[in-house]
This record gives C-alpha cells, structure tokens and sequence, in this order.
C-alpha cells in the first residue's frame, strides 16, 4: 500500500487507500466510466473524479503527439490551462513528455526546483505565473498497435509519489491509452452513423456511396437489416475474418463467435431486434489465422419517419488488451488469495483512529473462524478471539503501533469457536498521512502453528537425546576428515572423555593424548584405516583420564562421502563400555567359580549314593563270578561243554562291561572338565539315570516310572551337565518321598517351537507354600542338611543350555519340576552358545 506524505488538492479531500485491492477495483471503474467518455476534455475529470481516493494531485496532463513526428496532435490540461502557455518556448524534445513518449519509461520530477531536468524556461514561465510546483510524472500513454503520448499528473509541494504511485499511474495510463484508442475508432464510428442517417435523410444516397464510408472508418463494421440478418461487412472485418462477403451474410458471421459466446450473443441480438434499442455484448471473435479476440459488439438501429426500424448499423471494437489486464488482474488476485491460503497468511488493515477493522483477506477470516458472509469482526470480537493468557501482550503490541507508530511484531495464540488453539505470528506497519498522522495499519497475520509444535518436537528430542545419550553412558561426534578436526562433539562427548566444554572442541591430538598409551597408536591406525578404505569404524580401548582413572571406550564410525565419493566426514557415537568390561569379567570368576561348586555338587551327590552305586556295581560283578564258576564247570567236568561254556563266557563279558559303564557314569560326573558339547538323547540319559538311582530309590521305597515319547529330537547340550541337572531333580523327588513312599515319574515329550519337555513328578511333601518363588534361588533349602545349590545349578544349567525349568504344585500330593530344552533344530537356528552362568 502507498505510504502518502500529503493530501491532493483534486475536487473534494483526499482520503488514503483503505487496502490495495481497491485500486484495482478503481482501475475496474475507471475503464469503464472511460468507455463512455465521448469528448477527450472530458478525461482528465473523469481521472480526478476516480482517482481523487488514491493519489494526491492538483491536476492530470494529456498529451498526444502525431505519430512519427513530434507534433503534438492534441492535449488536455485540467485546471491551469495557462500552464500551457509556459510550453510554448520549451522544445517538444526538452518536455517530461515527451521524455516519457520516446523513452517508453517514467519521467519522474521529485522536486520541480532542484530537477535538472526541467528546462530552464519552463521554471522562468511557471514562476512568473507565481504557480507553485510539486512533484511531476509522466507516464506513456501506449497500445499493442502505437505510441500515443504521455499521462501526467502533478501534486502539491510536499507531496511523495513513491514507485508504487508511478505503477499504480502506468497501469491507469494503459487503460487511459486504450480508452483514447477506443474513443478515436468510436468517434468516428459514430461520425460515419450520422453520416449514415444524413445520407438516409437526403433521399437515400446510394448503397455504393454509403458502403465507401463505412469501409473508411476504422473498425470492423457492418449492417443488418431490419429482421437482424447481416447484409454488409467492411473490408476491415472481412479482412479480420477472413470470409468473403457472401460467406458472412445472413447468419453466416455467427461461424467466426467463440464456441461459448455464441448462444449468449445470438440471445442478446434477438432481445435488442425486440426492443429496437442499440446495445452492446462482449464476445470473442475469431480472426483468419484462428486466434480469438475479444471484441465490443455495438448495435444501433436507423429508423424511418414513422419511427420503424428499417436498419441496423453495428461495430466491432478490438478489446483484447482491456481483457488481458481484467484477467491479469482478476489473476493476481487469485493468485495472491491461494498464496496466502498455502502459506496460512492473512492481510488485515485497521483504522489509526477508531480501530475500525477496514480490511480482511478471505484467509484472514479462516484463520480466525470468522464467517465472511457476517461482515467485518469489530475490534473488540477479534480481541476475543485471542488466547486470555497473551491477550494483554497483544493489547502492549498494538497499543505501540496505534499510539507510538511503531512498527508491531508478535507471536500469540487464538482459541477458534471450535476451542481449537493455534499459534499465530503478527506483524503490523503504520500507515502515516504527509503531515505524520497515523491513517491505518496494515499487517498480516501467519499461522505458524506447525512451525512452534516442530519446535517443541525438535527441543524435546534433543533433550530427549541428551538424556539417553547421558542414560546410555554414549556421547555423539562428527569428525571433519580433511582438516583432522571435530565438528561437533555432544555434551555428553566432553563428560565422557574429561573434557570441558567451555574450552572448546579438543584438538585431534589433544584427542589422541587421552587414550592409553598401550592403545594409542591401534586406535589412531583403525581411524585412518576407516578413512583409507571408507569403511565403518569399530574400535575399542582405553582412555586415562586426568585423574587417572582409566575406562573402556567403544567407538563407532560411519563415512561420510562427498560429491566425489571421497571421505568428507566420520560420524558416530563413543560409549563408556566399562561396566560391560568389568562385568564381563566378574562373569568369568563367576563361571569358574560355579563351575567348581557344580563339580563339588556332583562329588558330593555321588558320595550320597556310594551305598547305592557300590549295590548296583556289585550286581554286575556278582552276576560275572557267577557265569565264570558255570564257565569253568562247563571246560572241567568229565563231558567237555563248549557251548555252555562260550555262553557263560559272553554273559561275563556283559556283566563286566556293564559295571564298566556304571563306573564310567560316575566318573564323568566327578570329572571336573565338562565344557565339550554333543549330540545328547533325552530318553537314553533318563533311561541312564534311572539306572543309576534304581538302589537309591528302592532304599527309601520309591518306585520310579518312565512315560517317554518316542522320536525325540537330539539336543547339541553337554552331557554331563545335563546328566548332574537330571540327577539333582530325581534325587531330590526321592527325598521328598523318603517318609511317604510313594512313584517317582519321569516323562518326555515335544513342546512348542521344536522344544524338548521332561518333567519329574513326585507325590512327597510338594512345594513351600510361602516360598515357591525362592526354590531356584542360590542357598534356599527346606531340607535340614541341604547346601542350597542343587535347584540353583540346575537353573544354570538349563538357562545356559537356552532353556527354562520351573515348579508345579500337583492336584493331589506332591510336586512337578519341568524343564525345556532347544532340539538339534532350534539350537542350530540360534547357534546357541552353552555357558555355566552363576546361579547367583
């Protein structure tokens, strides 16, 4: 919007423009208020009248100059018409207009005194006439077919035309141009009509004398009877049309209308044929190379004596160039309303004074929930729209713009009729009059309510970051591989390494002297090395902190290429690896430590049973004496038995190498080396194991029962461990049942996910009621002279296997203890590895 230092002195007071817009409403107005003008002094009052709201001015200059030449044909001069005189003794090539005809461009006089560019003699003629002179423009007055003059305004002293004047007074000398244009054809248009009906009224000239001066005027013309049916076209519109005259006749001219405008034209004529008064339509009219115009069609009807219609007399007016700017305009405007629709911006202007709201965008109206179809929002319901919490600061913003003249720049929040909260960000201008009268505010109002939620987002994920990066023991950093030094290194990074972040970013070897001595040089090797090669870095080693305290660190890095594929950037993260370390290594001493508690557990347990082993040992052995006494009573008696005997023999044979694989048994579970894995039979080490413990259970009269399930899958497992785990379950179930007697099960079965099930069920004492959730835990024991660690290794054991074991209490007496295993499958699919964890 212009910003006017002072009032015009035109007829009535200037008032300022309330909006933009509305100067291209003017310009609307003004084409059209022209198109009616039918003597050329009548323009300039025409201008003063419709722009007297827009610009300051005392009066308007027009200027016509002959074409090729620099004469001028003819000018109008509003009020001080003795202005003129003062021109007489400047040259043509010396005036601001004809500057501004030659050029093409706008002649701009700021100040009349101090311009070299005003002659000489005309500041002598205007201060001897005792004129005071403003500021000048003057603009060309110009058509698509020829130069026609210039358009001047002049304003009274003080007056500031800013650049926004001068092409606000461009685009009104376009259409000024266009209208004089128009007016020049129209004129003579019209002077060729009355030629018509003069002709008509003396006797009926003749049809070739009255066709000689329509084909001289110099626009499309033509005639039509009284029924409407064209019977004449001049050469200028056949030559537009390119028809011949027999083709445009009749109806025929109605094939050169645009498609669209055809029946709305046809419609019109026939209205005008019924009212037999002229009219006027707009409709584009196509030319002989295809292209459509738009063109002003204008009807007049000839009557007789009697007041009967008895011709009509039509011309087609080019207004292409008029159209082309509505659109322009109409185009703008659109386009300026989608803008501020897909930037969520609004335009707003408000009086200085009253606070009147004079203007809102239609987009002003949605940010707000304001129907539009209601009007304007007074002040006071704007005011209620903004949030109660920043209502106030709004009133502060404004209240410096409206009372100080200042300009306004505010971020608040409005609660929309829906109770929906957006963010808005205002700004606002002050519009002064010459004399530093506040006249309006403009500003726009932008929705910036996405912009502060990705704000808030992006300030709680970096505060989310720096807490997991602080959570995590893990700080970021972006190295800078051609000048060797850091990018950025998080707060975390500094914590980390001992650095203060108030220093700055340490130096690269400032870096390097942090490290270990000892891993120094293979840390710097594996950076570079990821450069070299534009590879990720993954490196640990140890750092020595000032007070040196050393710590593990893990770091690692991603290549950053540039737009030749070499290493621009590394980027990555170090974490403080430490704990892990030390971790790791109590889990070693752990191992190893449980490793001989189970061998002590397996000692122990076998030495519990040395009463049973020694009974299951000796069956084998007896039953071998047995067979060799029948052996040798075979070979010595007086009837040599060879096959009684060979019999015998293989019977000893098996009875040996049966108590050899008792004793084998045992020994491997004294053997303290129990880390080799293999492929292990569920079924046969229950079978195995309930061999071993049959004395055991027949002491405290307990029989054992085995419910197996046919076609396991093998398990990859250690033997023993799994033999000591098995074991632990049994003799514990036998325990349970040492006063009561009772069936001990043992039973195998597929569970889910291709896993292994055996379950030991007893009917003895069952589970501690209170404490069933601290059977498993390490030194928990019901019995009397119990260690606590059987149920504890077990777990190990079978966790360490990949497995899980757990207690059931049975319906009746008793309990069942359950463990599952991984099969062959399973465990190749995860390539679990076996470990002996520490049960505590």
């Amino acid at each position: 919007m212009s910003s006017l230092t002072k009032r015009g002195t035109g007829e009535g007071a200037y008032s300022p423009p309330q909006v933009a817009a509305r100067r291209y409403e003017a310009v609307l107005r003004l084409s059209e208020a022209l198109s009616q003008c039918r003597d050329p002094e009548d323009l300039t009052a025409i201008l003063s009248e419709e722009l007297r709201e827009f610009l300051p001015f005392l009066q308007f200059y027009i200027v016509l100059y002959t074409e090729n030449s620099d004469k001028v044909e003819w000018a109008v001069v509003e009020r001080e018409k003795k202005i003129a005189a003062t021109y007489a003794d400047v040259p043509v090539q010396e005036r601001p207009s004809w500057h501004a005809y030659k050029t093409q461009e706008p002649f701009h006089i700021r100040d009349w005194d101090t311009d070299e560019r005003v002659p000489a003699n005309l500041k002598k003629g205007v201060a001897a006439l005792g004129l005071e002179v403003g500021p000048l423009v003057f603009v060309p007055l110009t058509t698509p077919d020829r130069r026609l003059g210039a358009l001047g305004v002049s304003g009274p002293l003080g007056t500031v035309y800013t650049s926004e004047d001068v092409s606000f007074l461009q685009l009104i000398g376009r259409v000024v141009a266009l209208r004089i244009s128009d007016s020049f054809n129209l004129r003579q248009a019209e002077a060729a009509r009355l030629e018509l009906e003069r002709q008509n009224e003396r006797l009926q000239c003749t049809e070739r004398e009255l066709r000689e001066v329509v084909e001289t005027i110099p626009c499309l013309a033509w005639t039509a009877t009284a029924d409407g049916n064209a019977e004449f076209f001049n050469r200028r519109w056949l030559e537009y049309a390119g028809l011949m005259p027999h083709q445009a006749q009749g109806t025929g001219w109605t094939t050169t209308l645009h498609p669209n405008d055809l029946s709305g034209l046809v419609s019109y004529w026939q209205r005008i044929l019924a009212s037999s008064q002229p009219g006027e339509f707009e409709a584009r009219l196509r030319r002989f190379d295809g292209e459509y115009r738009w063109f002003l069609f204008r009807a007049t009807p000839s009557f007789d004596e009697k007041g009967k219609v008895v011709k009509w007399y039509g011309t087609n007016i080019d207004i292409e160039e008029r159209k082309r700017a509505e659109q322009d305009l109409r185009r703008s405007e659109t386009h300026l309303a989608e803008a501020q629709r897909l930037t969520q911006t609004g335009s707003c202007a408000i009086h200085g004074t009253s606070r009147e709201v004079l203007y809102w965008s239609e987009e002003m109206f949605r940010l707000f929930g304001f129907d539009p179809e209601q009007g304007l929002p007074r002040w006071e319901q704007w005011l209620q729209r903004i949030h109660p919490e920043d209502r106030d600061m709004f009133k502060l913003a404004s209240d410096r713009t409206l009372l100080k003249n200042l300009d306004c720049d505010v971020e608040f929040r409005i609660v929309k009729p829906d109770g929906t909260v957006r963010h808005i960000h205002g700004i606002g201008h002050p519009v002064l009059s010459p004399n530093g009268e506040l006249v309006q505010v403009v500003g726009t109002m932008v929705d910036i309510t996405e912009r502060i939620r990705a704000e808030e987002a992006l300030k709680r994920s970096e505060t989310y970051l720096a807490q997991a990066q602080r959570v995590a023991n893990m700080g970021s950093w972006v190295f800078d591989t051609i000048r060797m030094k850091p990018v950025y290194l998080s707060t975390e990074w500094h914590r980390l390494q001992d650095f203060d972040p108030k220093d700055g970013m340490p130096t690269w070897e400032q870096r390097l002297q942090r490290i270990h001595p000892a891993d120094r040089v293979r840390y710097e090797g594996a950076f570079k090395r990821a450069i070299a090669e534009k590879q990720d870095l993954d490196e640990e080693f140890r750092i020595l902190l000032p007070n040196s305290t050393v710590r593990y660190i893990r770091s690692l890095g991603h290549p950053v290429l540039d737009a030749f594929g070499e290493v621009a950037q590394m980027i990555g993260v170090i974490m403080d690896v430490t704990e892990s370390r030390q971790a790791e290594q109590e889990h070693e001493r752990l191992r190893q430590e449980l490793a001989h508690l189970s061998h002590l557990n397996r000692v122990s347990t076998i030495g519990e049973l040395t009463a049973s082993l020694a009974h299951e040992i000796k069956q084998p052995i007896g039953a071998a004496v047995t067979n060799a006494q029948a052996c040798l009573r075979f070979l010595d008696g007086d009837r040599l038995n060879l096959i009684e005997a060979r019999e015998a023999a293989l019977e000893m044979v098996s009875d040996a190498m049966r108590a050899a694989e008792i004793i084998d048994r045992v020994r491997s579970l004294y053997r303290k080396d129990s880390s080799h894995q293999e492929m292990v039979n569920v079924n046969e080490m229950i079978q195995e194991m309930i061999v071993m413990l049959r004395d055991e259970a027949n002491r405290h009269s307990v029989t054992m029962r085995a419910d197996l399930a046919e076609e396991l899958p093998k398990l990859i497992a250690n033997r023993v461990q799994l033999q000591q785990a098995l074991m632990n379950l049994m003799l514990n179930a036998i325990e349970a049942m040492r006063d009561t007697t009772g069936e001990l099960s043992v039973e195998s079965r597929l569970a889910e996910n291709c896993q292994v099930l055996v379950s030991v069920t007893d009917a003895g004492v069952g589970l501690p009621t209170e404490k069933t959730d601290q059977i498993f835990n390490a030194f928990f024991t019901t019995k009397p002279h119990g260690t606590g660690l059987g149920l504890a290794i077990t777990r190990s054991i079978i966790e360490s296997h990949g497995g899980r074991v757990w207690a059931t209490a049975n319906s009746g007496r008793g309990a069942t203890f359950h463990f599952t295993l991984p099969s062959k499958t399973e465990a190749s699919s995860k390539n679990t590895a076996v470990e002996l964890r520490a049960p505590i």
